[in-house]
């Protein structure tokens, strides 16, 4: 698995990116070159070395709903490859191109929950499509397999539950 560092030393050797620090220590790549909508390429690349990139107008990758790909264990090779055909994808006006996830949506079997810290920051976490998803406002900050993974990133980050 590659470091925080190591995954912000391969975007910045892209120049036509943008570099945009967010919430939490994370940090966004934007390609204002994009002729979609989207101009988001690297999303929540986070300390812990979590992170996602947009591949929702590719074949061939596992995406989550707005179609990023958790880039956790990606090596060096894998991430550059996909950074490119990201690019590229995002490089060329397709009308009517989907940006959607290839699974197709369940509905939420529990109720979201409101997690804080002592900053007064809120997180929400919430089930949807078998993956609990942490969201900062509407932005998606993490994506969990299990409830029991999402808590312990939470905690790890100083959230706790929200009383209710």
């Amino acid at each position: 698995m590659l470091t925080f560092e190591q995954k912000l030393a391969i975007l910045d050797s892209y120049p036509q990116l943008e570099r945009k620090n967010v919430s939490l220590g994370r940090v966004n790549y934007h390609y204002e070159e994009s002729q979609h909508d989207k101009k988001t390429v690297a999303f929540h690349l986070h300390p812990n070395g979590n992170g996602y990139v947009f591949a929702g107008l590719l074949r061939g990758y596992e995406t989550d709903d707005k179609g990023f790909v958790n880039i956790r264990d990606y090596s060096e090779s894998e991430l550059r490859s996909l950074l490119d055909a990201s690019i590229t994808s995002l490089s060329i006006y397709i009308p009517d191109a989907p940006v959607a996830s290839k699974r197709k949506k369940k509905a939420a079997a529990t109720a979201d929950t409101l997690w804080t810290n002592d900053e007064g920051q809120t997180l929400t976490l919430k089930l949807e499509d078998d993956l609990w998803y942490v969201y900062a406002d509407l932005n998606l900050e993490m994506a969990f397999e299990t409830l029991e993974e999402a808590k312990e990133y939470l905690a790890e980050e100083g959230f706790t539950a929200a009383q209710e």
